[in-house]
């Protein structure tokens, strides 16, 4: 999987694949041994991540829709996908 932020050692990655639980736009987070699944609305669709962190996942995500949205329509048609700005 792509990464395609990282921030305060959280690392999110973006996989897309045509069917099942990978079809919906989402984000993978790894933060030390955690590892979780966001939606673009930043909603936690499964996984355990500290809540500090989940906080910082979820305000990213707010700060960067439109780019996830466009990144996930890239990988979607087979494109090159491009990195998004960290958290600083």
């Amino acid at each position: 999987m792509p990464v395609i932020s990282q921030f305060y050692g959280i690392v999110i990655q973006m996989f897309f694949k045509e069917d099942g639980k990978h079809h919906l736009p989402h984000i993978h987070v790894m933060y030390n041994d955690f590892n979780s699944v966001y939606d673009f609305n930043g909603n936690k669709l499964e996984g355990q991540i500290p809540t500090k962190q989940g906080k910082l996942v979820e305000a990213w995500i707010l700060l960067h829709s439109e780019e996830l949205n466009s990144l996930w329509n890239l990988m979607k048609n087979g494109e090159d996908y491009f990195k998004i700005e960290p958290l600083k």
